[in-house]
């Protein structure tokens, strides 16, 4: 018999990917270039010229069973010692290869922390907005996912909201700061106030609730914007980071777990990642990128065409009236739609070949978000089919 829960999940499509699909199909009748496609997070600058010439280097200087082989279950060693290497020197915090477990990307460094730290039945808190992902990545291990209604003013963290819901039960606590959907980049004062009561709350409790920190946008942050590092506020934090978008190279599916080294047992939460590899059939990310991201830790694609981008959606979208909290990172912004039912806002917006993703299904109707990922001159010229849209239907 076929299991039921996924089964289920067949009917539960993700609306980002739906869009995605729809854009490509009328991409093939009027033209991709005419298609203005908001929906997909994927990264359109090339990757840095650093990775590509170390790719060819390790093809044209290594032996095969060093580029294709299997990699030992925690990473290569080499690998894990640059990156600790590089986190210290960024962040000032003494972490060491013993704190580093390679993954296969952000999600693949989730899907760890989550099986360290939670068991079925445990609660796992995350914020709205928040990537809907986040669902089935923590229900399926047997957790529940619980989301703190969002704060619209600022979209910092609702902390009147999660003291209601920071109960006995939470294991961890999930963030994802700079934030997809949002952009919003969380403050010193944020992540300080979250740290404090995390504190408070473990103490009441008598056991650790951990923090899981989802880093994927860590170096796409924009000019004048304080992108503090979460594990210097709190002990207890596990770092979920990927190179996905920092060197756009998502495809490759590299990242790393990173335990705090100030965790009580965080050399063992590592080796116990390796443990957990041989449940979940991950084992070993591929060699090759293991060994060229670690050559290029201090490298980023060109990320400030994000910038460019966000700058210019954001003065026109403020000009046509929408309310919008300005993104400090990433390469998303999350507007207020023009009526209460963003789904209908956005299905309305088809119409002008506009592809935006409802806010519903990151945990806040009534919004919408735009994957600004895109070439320039498309942004430009998406302006005028975004103004007709508002004038012809709103005004």
């Amino acid at each position: 018999m076929l299991v039921q829960k996924y089964r289920s999940m067949l009917s539960g499509k993700s609306v980002i990917r739906e869009l995605s699909e729809f854009a490509t199909a009328r991409g093939q009748e009027i033209g991709y270039e005419n298609v203005f496609d908001y929906s997909l997070g994927n990264p359109s600058v090339p990757v840095p010229r650093g990775f590509t010439e170390e790719m060819i280097r390790l093809l044209e200087g290594e032996g095969s069973s060093e580029l294709h082989g299997y990699s030992p279950s925690l990473g290569i060693t080499a690998v894990r010692e640059a990156i600790a290497a590089s986190l210290e020197e960024r962040f000032g915090l003494p972490y060491r290869k013993e704190h580093i477990f390679m993954a296969s990307g952000a999600a693949g460094a989730l899907a760890h922390a989550f099986r360290l730290v939670t068991e079925p039945g445990d609660a796992v808190l995350t914020f709205a907005p928040y990537f809907p992902e986040y669902m089935p990545y923590v229900n399926l291990t047997g957790a529940e996912l619980k989301v703190v209604p969002p704060d619209t003013e600022s979209f910092q963290i609702h902390f009147g909201k999660l003291e209601e819901m920071l109960t006995e039960n939470v294991a961890a606590v999930l963030i994802n700061t700079p934030n997809n959907p949002s952009g919003v980049v969380y403050s010193a004062e944020t992540l300080r106030r979250l740290a404090d009561l995390l504190g408070q709350k473990s103490r009441e409790y008598g056991h650790r609730i951990y923090l899981i920190s989802d880093e994927p946008y860590r170096e796409i942050v924009f000019k004048g914007v304080d992108a503090p590092c979460v594990s210097a506020f709190y002990d207890d934090t596990i770092m979920c980071y990927s190179f996905s978008k920092s060197l756009s190279i998502p495809g490759e599916r590299i990242g790393y777990v990173a335990v705090n080294p100030n965790c009580a047992e965080a050399e063992t939460m590592v080796n116990m990642c390796g443990q957990i590899s041989r449940g979940i059939g991950h084992n070993c990310p591929p060699s090759i990128i293991q060994l060229a991201v670690s050559k290029v830790l201090d490298e980023t694609a060109d990320l400030g065409v994000y910038e460019t981008n966000m700058e210019i959606l954001y003065r026109e979208l403020a000009a046509l009236g929408f309310t919008c909290v300005k993104p400090g990172g990433t390469f998303y912004i999350f507007p207020k739609a023009l009526e209460e039912d963003a789904r209908e806002f956005c299905r309305k917006a088809l119409a002008y070949d506009l592809i935006l993703v409802p806010g519903d299904t990151f945990g806040a109707p009534g919004y919408f978000r735009m994957a600004y990922c895109i070439d320039t001159e498309k942004v430009e010229r998406s302006l005028e089919a975004l103004r007709r849209f508002v004038k012809e239907t709103y005004r």
